[in-house]
């Protein structure tokens, strides 16, 4: 089991987030985050924020670091190491389960992500065989989603996706983004596409849409 840092809104818990870092960072770089969302208190949730394997990253000249899977190109979806995505994507799952038997339904549970930890939400999230209650997906990219059928996707056709992109990212061009919210689209599916103007992070306007989200997720 992953170790992850966890902050509860609320004693009583009814839902879970469990929302992944990106490269190089850890469970705390999205730990303050809870209080800014400023969610109502009679929500009840649980963040769950897991800390990625420390691998060597080819681009990074084989620097260890936490990464969800190694990066071989800086043509982010060219290259892809489908090994580590589904190693990571099995490890997560575990926390999903996690989640669920300490007893929080699946449809209770929004799996959530920025960067790497972003195409992990969107490459489990769509695919779980259970129903989720959304993926959120921030300044990432998902090439593989092209290559989902229907029945693939058919337990969370309906489930609420959301993307967040900063317009001059210069790390994960929003044009990536934009794909993989294409590819869903194609599929039936319905994900919300939002953008800041912002680079390669989060900010203040995407906290607002995140947290009115969330409590759309959860009510």
């Amino acid at each position: 089991m992953l170790e992850s840092i966890e902050v509860q809104t609320s004693a009583l818990v009814d839902g879970s987030v469990i929302w992944l870092h990106g490269l190089g960072a850890d469970g705390h770089d999205f730990e303050s985050v809870v209080d800014e969302l400023d969610l109502p208190h009679t929500l009840g949730i649980r963040f769950v924020f897991p800390h990625a394997p420390v691998r060597a990253v080819t681009l990074n000249g084989g620097m260890k670091m936490r990464a969800w899977y190694d990066i071989e190109s800086i043509e982010l979806d060219q290259v892809l190491d489908m090994e580590g995505i589904l190693e990571s994507s099995a490890l997560i799952g575990k926390l999903i389960d996690r989640e669920i038997a300490r007893g929080i339904p699946s449809q209770r549970i929004v799996l959530a992500g920025f960067s790497q930890g972003g195409l992990i939400a969107l490459h489990l999230g769509i695919r779980y065989v259970h129903k989720l209650a959304g993926v959120m997906a921030l300044s990432t990219y998902e090439p593989t989603l092209a290559g989902l059928t229907k029945e693939e996707v058919r337990v969370n056709a309906s489930t609420p996706i959301f993307f967040g992109h900063g317009s001059s990212d210069p790390i994960v061009p929003i044009q990536l983004g934009q794909m993989a919210c294409a590819s869903l689209e194609a599929l039936g599916m319905k994900p919300h596409f939002h953008i800041y103007a912002m680079p390669h992070s989060i900010c203040l306007d995407e906290i607002r849409d995140i947290s009115a989200w969330l409590q759309g997720c959860f009510t």
